[in-house]
């Protein structure tokens, strides 16, 4: 019997890497592909374990789970970058880059 690839394993490690790579965006985009990808990398585990001879392999879906955990932390890290940075030097100043260096170099 022919194994067959392990189904979502691939577009959760598509999108894990996306995730990875949208992290500038704000934390809009690359924090839902990252939750996305760590929940479709999970169901297909677990659709491996239940028959693991079924399937060829669990790379993918491991590689998907782990990089959409590394996309979730970088977007958080970046999301909260974005609202310390409005919070303490307004966002009149993220406008005006003249008002923005003069903030800055009040902090």
């Amino acid at each position: 019997m022919e194994r067959s690839t392990l189904p979502n394993s691939t577009a959760s490690l598509v999108l894990g890497i996306l995730s990875i790579v949208t992290c500038i965006c704000y934390g809009i985009i690359g924090l839902p592909l990252g939750i996305i990808a760590v929940i479709l990398g999970a169901k297909a585990k677990k659709i491996f374990n239940e028959n693991p001879d079924a399937y060829k392999s669990v790379g993918n879906a491991s590689a998907g789970v782990v990089t959409g955990i590394i996309g979730i932390i970088l977007n958080l890290i970046y999301l909260g970058f974005i609202v310390w940075l409005i919070s303490s030097i307004g966002w009149d100043a993220l406008q005006d880059p003249e008002l923005m260096q003069e903030r800055l170099l009040n902090l």
